[in-house]
């Protein structure tokens, strides 16, 4: 059953684009007055109130500030390049980083830690720096003996041995961790739920029914934000049982009744508890879009938004996955995640993507106002991790 639509939830894109528009010093529509309504221009003997400005937004002083390259540049996660990490961020105008297992191999907490601090140091704009780390098969960092004494548990194993007390305490002790080294967003927690143990997310889901597995979410979300450590909801809007798409395409062809009354309920919690971002998946979910991969879907985010209430961040699932790239091609794709909606984009093929959508929107096939609107969100979210602060 779909829920009603608020109105605000449908209007909240537009607003953002309108508000941004007017701060920026576009063109505004002149006022329509109703027909019946006539204006006074008697002397009035009432003291007059001086005009006042509404208060400034330092995010949207920030964003009309920025030139079309760094606005463009805000919208990637690249896939972080150790030995040009420092010199892509000025020349692509990076919105952050995302670290994989390699980038920690030949590492020690002191090392990375100021290897992070003086990539932050030096970015004209603070960045995200995100890794996966959601235990079990997924361990970018607890892999390496450096870092911790053994990996970190899976959350599903966690939940086996101690319940929601033990899965919590891990989650903070991971957010810990994750802060100590200078990075600021952990790529989980993972909602799907998995019943095949044949299937590609099995081991990663937590294993249980939806209301369950909602409620372990949201103490997941909670947990991370203590520590300042943003949360990514993903893979949205489930990945079932369905195959990898890391290999190829993967078709889910369930009900949207059976998709709202199963696999979105743990997003829904996670959303009810302040996640700051949402990762969209590659798969093909025909209930929502029968032709295009979710992440390249403007109906699929549109439901995100509209139906579920979500005003954060959508981030798309790594771009260079085969389900993508044997379709679509590096650059296309880029620009279709983000005509589609998508705010940010985990890309490892960064410069030929930036390229792209910097063409896109020069040549006026993806509006300013779209590209504004997911800077927007983004410069937002960094604030909410504490990343950016304003005087005054």
């Amino acid at each position: 059953m779909v829920n009603e639509v608020k109105p605000m939830k449908k209007l909240f894109p537009m607003l953002i684009a309108i508000l941004l528009l007017a701060a920026c010093g576009g063109p505004q529509p002149s006022p329509t007055l109703p027909a019946e309504t006539t204006i006074s221009t008697a002397p009035s003997d009432a003291p007059t109130e001086p005009a006042t400005q509404p208060p400034s937004d330092p995010i949207t002083e920030l964003v009309c500030s920025m030139t079309t390259e760094e606005k463009v540049g805000q919208l990637f996660l690249a896939r972080f390049d150790g030995t040009n990490a420092a010199a892509h961020v000025k020349q692509y105008h990076l919105g952050g980083y995302i670290l994989f297992g390699s980038d920690f191999k030949y590492e020690t907490p002191s090392s990375i830690q100021a290897k992070l601090t003086s990539l932050q140091a030096d970015a004209p704009i603070p960045l995200l720096l995100a890794v996966d780390e959601e235990g079990g098969t997924v361990t970018r960092i607890s892999r390496y003996s450096a870092f911790r004494g053994e990996k970190f548990p899976s959350p599903r194993s966690l939940y086996a041995a101690g319940g929601e007390a033990l899965l919590l305490e891990t989650e903070a002790e991971k957010s810990m961790l994750l802060t100590s080294l200078g990075l600021n967003v952990n790529m989980a927690p993972v909602c799907d739920i998995t019943t095949e143990r044949s299937a590609f997310m099995y081991d990663r889901s937590l294993g249980q029914d939806p209301e369950t597995t909602g409620e372990l979410i949201a103490g997941m979300v909670e947990t991370m934000a203590q520590y300042r450590v943003g949360s990514v909801l993903k893979h949205f809007p489930g990945y079932g049982n369905n195959d990898d798409t890391h290999v190829g395409v993967a078709h889910d062809s369930r009900s949207l009744a059976e998709l709202e009354a199963f696999d979105l309920i743990p997003f829904r919690a996670g959303i009810a508890a302040g996640c700051g971002a949402i990762l969209v998946s590659h798969t093909v979910v025909e209930a929502l879009d029968a032709s295009l991969p979710a992440s390249l879907s403007p109906l699929v985010n549109d439901y995100l938004r509209q139906e579920m209430g979500f005003d954060g961040v959508t981030v798309t699932d790594d771009l260079a996955m085969e389900a993508i790239t044997d379709v679509y091609g590096a650059g296309e794709a880029a620009v279709l995640a983000v005509l589609a909606g998508n705010d940010l984009l985990c890309a490892t093929e960064y410069n030929v993507q930036y390229e792209a959508v910097l063409q896109a929107v020069t040549e006026g096939r993806i509006p300013t106002g779209r590209i504004d609107e997911a800077v927007t969100r983004i410069l937002r979210w960094k604030q909410e991790l504490g990343l950016l602060a304003f005087e005054g």
